[in-house]
């Protein structure tokens, strides 16, 4: 590459259109990436040359713009040195000149195909050229058949071809100039120029146009470079000052309309010469306007490709997959800003229509590139404000803020945040609308909201509920058990009590989400309506009880009596009046509980159900017409059916029903008062007493003859007095007669064990004149026997079994069967156990202690 720009720099010559015709694209692509001419831009001339074959065009160009063409060797004769075009760069000459060294005119190795190839490259030259060379011999101005003439007529007939060609200067070099002044030939070849335009055939548009607006014509001579080499080469740097500048104004260069940028010039001469080698109509600006679009176009590809592989936009479209990118649009924007104007750098001197358009497609294309990752940012921006949203309204709340002024204070926060993100990511070369995802975010936001304020509002109503439920249930249902005749009335004061200390509360807490008056109105009376199906339902509850409510009622009042004690039936109650009122009570609460009563109207449903089933006799309301009993309906006149908890056909039901279930309560009371009764009776019927005394009259006699019987009979009398105090008949009889025989059965001989031993214990001889005992030394006492006796057993009993063995005895306490014994002992016994006795102290506490713990 190097040895390439080197070899350009030096003026090395490539061929650029060969002999054949055939252009040389890749050879002069190398040409023009190593000459540099491609960056040029529209500063760059191009100059080509034109002659008769052998007229030293070549070494013209050589000695005037430093480049090697290949020149003709005079010692080997005339021949055809240079075939098709050749292009060059000149050396020194500012600004960039590119020169074309055309195939020389009526050569003899192309024959009669001269013509078509002379014109071809004639047209090509005046198509691409702002300078045109014309070579040309001093001694054939002024004559008719100079070798001249067919190349300016050659070069006037393709000009017609040329859609509205630029104006291109015509340099005439005079070779070999004779001693004539420039001054005199100068007018002369002028004149044979006009002459030339004049025989042209030209359009009817241009009919009689001058010369001079397609051409400027200048002329320059020289002298021999043979004979005169000094001066030819003196003049040929003279004229080389003319070639500096020459696009300034003024400059040497024509008319520069339809210049091409240099990056376009060799597609633009490839497009022309084959154009030129169809045979068509060269259009200039249509051409112009093709090259500028197929340029354009490339350039903008080229920047596409480009942008695809920044880095830096590789980097930040990866970066905002994963989460919002602080100052996306402001690095995006220069991303492509730098690409654009990389764009518009290059392609700045082409068709200006042709450039803004692939400008535009450019940033089209750039658009549809970038923007997936702009939606990203646009979506990570729209969940970072709707999560901001739901922290700061959490937050709000949480602090005790209303409902509906944290929703606008955190929408109005979060928007203004979303919107400062979408300015900080929009970039300046798209004019994208924001407006659809920022309705986004305010639809998400509301149903947030929305959402959250109807798991509030159900929240508030859940709790008021909650509230309502535990106010009402318990204390209802406790009126339920004590029904009577102020039940509902109760009810009533409750529920107005708690529904207006809990509903205003509630209603007060709506004001913070700023309903409008009828949807909080609705919601009170929905939970009011809660409320009273909150009692409804506790009294279809207990209403379904009703019949064991009823058994419980009649067992209180029958069981109990007005202090709610126990009823103790001795005999002396009225069953029938006590059963009365218990089954009024049970009626009652049977009353309470048939329908529900919201209204404060009272209802003879009461006094129905009392003289229908408590006065008056089933078996006569049965036999009685139908129409008759009021009970013989399904719907209660003072009560709604939907109010209604029983019919009245079903407490007939329930009635019978509990009738049957609380008899044998009755019949059980009456037994108990008879079995009380018949216990109590110590005296024997007077027509027993009679009886006895009649039949028993000579045992009586015979009694009353004999004493002894008469003490027999008052002993066994003790004996069984004792026994029954021992064994407490009465006591075990009162679970029932079989099973008290079977209790005293098996205690019986046990109790008589016990007193024949206590007895004998007793009777045994006493000395209270015995020598005092010989004090011996203490023995641990022994720990006393175990109680093996019934909780029953008499003290004395106990005593006996924990007195110590050396103790002396002591008398007994009395208790029921000591004092009978005594009743039995002899006189002497009585006596001895009256004298005082010689007791130690200290023992006699002893005993009292032992005594005061069992």
């Amino acid at each position: 590459m190097a040895e390439e720009s080197d070899a350009a720099d030096a003026g090395v010559a490539v061929q650029l259109i060969d002999g054949e015709g055939e252009f040389a694209g890749e050879g002069a692509e190398r040409f023009m990436a190593a000459a540099g001419v491609a960056g040029c831009g529209l500063s760059y001339a191009v100059v080509s040359i034109m002659g008769p074959q052998s007229s030293g065009k070549s070494t013209l160009l050589n000695q005037l713009f430093g480049t090697n063409f290949r020149e003709m060797d005079a010692f080997r004769g005339r021949s055809q040195t240079t075939k098709g075009i050749w292009i060059a760069r000149c050396v020194g000459v500012e600004p960039c000149t590119v020169v074309l060294d055309l195939e020389g005119t009526d050569g003899r190795e192309r024959g009669e195909d001269d013509t078509a190839f002379e014109k071809q490259s004639a047209l090509f030259a005046l198509a691409i050229s702002d300078i045109v060379l014309i070579n040309m011999w001093c001694h054939d101005i002024g004559r008719e058949q100079a070798a001249n003439k067919p190349l300016l007529k050659t070069v006037f007939q393709v000009m017609m071809c040329l859609f509205s060609p630029r104006k291109t200067t015509l340099l005439f070099v005079i070779r070999d100039k004779t001693r004539t002044p420039l001054e005199h030939l100068e007018p002369v070849l002028r004149e044979d120029i006009q002459k030339i335009w004049n025989s042209v055939a030209k359009p009817e548009a241009h009919k009689d146009t001058p010369i001079s607006e397609f051409f400027n014509v200048q002329v320059t001579a020289l002298s021999s470079f043979e004979e005169k080499e000094e001066q030819f080469r003196e003049q040929v740097q003279q004229l080389r000052q003319r070639f500096s500048n020459s696009i300034a104004p003024g400059g040497l260069a024509g008319d520069r309309r339809g210049v091409v940028p240099a990056s376009g010039f060799l597609f633009s001469s490839q497009q022309i010469w084959k154009v030129i080698r169809e045979n068509k109509d060269l259009d200039l600006p249509a051409h112009k306007v093709m090259v500028a679009t197929v340029r354009c176009d490339e350039i903008a590809n080229e920047k596409f490709g480009c942008i695809t592989s920044d880095t830096e936009w590789l980097d930040l479209e990866s970066a905002v997959q994963s989460g919002p990118v602080p100052g996306f649009g402001k690095k995006l924007g220069n991303i492509v800003d730098v690409h654009l104007q990389e764009y518009d750098k290059e392609a700045v001197y082409f068709d200006e229509a042709v450039r803004k358009g692939k400008r535009q497609h450019l940033e089209s294309r750039t658009m549809n590139l970038v923007q997936p990752a702009f939606q990203k940012m646009l979506a990570h921006l729209r969940m970072k404000a709707l999560e901001k949203f739901k922290a700061g309204l959490n937050s709000s709340l949480e602090s005790g803020k209303g409902f509906a002024a944290a929703v606008r204070d955190n929408t109005e926060c979060s928007i203004k945040e979303f919107e400062q993100g979408c300015a900080d990511a929009v970039i300046k070369q798209a004019n994208w609308d924001c407006s659809k995802i920022l309705e986004k975010v305010r639809r998400d936001i509301e149903d947030h909201a929305l959402s959250i304020r109807e798991s509030k509002l159900s929240e508030l109503t859940t709790h008021a509920k909650e509230k309502l439920r535990k106010a009402l249930a318990e204390p209802v249902e406790s009126l339920f058990d004590a029904a009577d005749q102020t039940t509902w009335a109760s009810i009533r004061n409750i529920y107005r009590r708690e529904t207006e200390s809990i509903l205003p509360e509630f209603l007060k807490t709506l004001c913070g989400f700023e309903m409008e008056y009828a949807p909080a109105e609705e919601m009170v009376s929905k939970l009011r309506d809660y409320a009273r199906s909150v009692v409804e339902s506790k009294a279809k509850d207990e209403a379904s009880k009703v019949l064991i409510h009823m058994k419980e009622r009649f067992t209180t009042v029958f069981s109990h009596d007005k202090d709610s004690i126990p009823r103790v039936w001795t005999g002396k109650e009225d069953v029938r009046a006590i059963a009365k009122d218990a089954r009024s009570a049970a009626l009652k609460l049977l009353s309470v509980m048939v329908g529900i009563r919201w209204d404060d109207e009272p209802d003879g449903i009461e006094s129905i159900l009392t003289s229908t089933l408590l006065e008056g006799s089933v078996v006569s309301k049965i036999a009685s017409a139908a129409s008759a009993d009021p009970l013989a309906s399904t719907t209660w006149e003072e009560i709604p059916p939907k109010q209604t908890m029983i019919t009245p056909s079903q407490c007939k039901s329930l009635w019978k029903q509990f009738k049957a279930e609380t008899e044998f309560t009755i019949t059980q009371a009456v037994s108990t008062q008879q079995a009380h009764r018949r216990g109590n009776s110590k005296l024997p019927p007077p027509w027993a007493i009679v009886a006895i005394a009649i039949l028993g009259f000579n045992e009586i006699m015979a009694l009353l003859r004999n004493p002894i019987y008469l003490f027999l009979l008052f002993v066994g009398y003790l004996i069984f007095k004792a026994l029954a105090v021992q064994l407490d008949v009465s006591r075990e009889f009162q679970n029932g007669v079989v099973p008290g025989i079977f209790s005293v059965s098996a205690k019986l001989l046990p109790t008589i064990q016990n007193l024949v031993n206590k007895v004998a214990a007793e009777q045994q001889p006493e000395h209270h004149h015995h020598p005092p005992p010989a004090i011996e030394p203490p023995q641990p006492q022994m720990q006393p026997p175990p109680l093996l006796l019934s909780p029953r057993s008499p003290m004395s009993e106990l005593r006996r079994l924990h007195m110590p063995p050396s103790s002396p005895r002591k008398v007994a306490s009395p208790s029921p069967s000591s004092s009978s014994s005594s009743a039995v002992s002899s006189p002497r016994h009585v006596a001895e156990d009256q004298k005082p006795r010689p007791v130690v102290a200290g023992h006699e506490n002893e005993s009292n202690i032992a005594d005061s713990i069992v």
